[in-house]
């Protein structure tokens, strides 16, 4: 009976603010979207934002853990839809402040935050995706690409999940699921705070859609690590995913 349902696509991280405009971006693509928080009233405000989008549903469960990655992994499992793909959108807010001025258990935090949920949720999802032979996206942060002053915390874990990306290629590689990092190379507007956003940074929608153009194919199978470009980010893409199976050629995302 799955097979007969459109596949879907994972969320991780969905209420958040870039969470949210890779949900937009979906929707917008026509695909189906499961979106996950750990809260269920952002996911209530999620719902609410998206009530006209028939294409939305929203689960309850956190990759912070082990155990919890596993247990949400066990009720996407039991879903009728089939998992297409992932993109994983996770991080917790900026602490500003040296690293050295900082005790090390700050940024063994830091780690446990931001970096080991990825870990805890590829280890569960990619076998999931076997079947179809999905797309996992992770989305990178600018703060991988140079030492942010006041935020090196943040800025040694997002080179980590820069490698960890680069390991999970390769490991993910014999269950036929591509893995793939998103490199955002600077900040997401916050719409909440859009004075203090400059015009060359990205609104979230634009994330959004550039990883929309990911997992319909673009960049070379072997190619990890994949820029966010605006080209990219501002071509709608209304309609070209809905009941079709991904991966697609990136010519079928973007034309008219």
């Amino acid at each position: 009976m799955s097979g007969m349902l459109q596949p879907e696509v994972l969320v991780l991280g969905g209420t958040g603010t870039v969470g949210g405009g890779v949900v937009a971006a979906l929707l917008e693509a026509g695909s189906r979207v499961l979106a996950v928080g750990r809260s269920g009233e952002r996911l209530k405000a999620l719902r609410r934002r998206f009530a006209d989008a028939p294409g939305l549903e929203t689960l309850v469960g956190s990759v912070a853990d082990d155990q919890s990655a596993e247990a949400l992994a066990a009720a996407i499992a039991e879903r009728e839809r089939p998992l297409a793909a992932v993109v994983a959108s996770l991080g917790s807010p900026l602490t500003s402040g040296r690293l050295i001025d900082r005790p090390a258990s700050a940024l063994l935090r830091r780690l446990q935050r931001d970096l080991l949920p990825h870990l805890a949720a590829a280890r569960q999802l990619l076998p999931l995706l076997a079947d179809l032979g999905g797309r996992y996206v992770l989305v990178g942060s600018p703060c991988a690409l140079r030492p942010w002053a006041g935020h090196g915390e943040t800025s040694v874990t997002a080179s980590a999940t820069r490698m960890l990306a680069q390991v999970l290629h390769e490991e993910a590689q014999p269950l036929g699921v591509r893995v793939q990092l998103l490199s955002v190379e600077q900040p997401v507007c916050n719409p909440a705070r859009k004075a203090e956003a400059c015009s060359e940074w990205f609104s979230p929608l634009a994330v959004g859609r550039c990883a929309v153009s990911l997992l319909a194919g673009r960049g070379q199978p072997g190619q990890v690590i994949v820029n966010a470009d605006k080209k990219f980010a501002s071509l709608p893409v209304a309609g070209q995913l809905a009941g079709v199976p991904l991966p697609l050629s990136l010519q079928e995302v973007s034309s008219p």
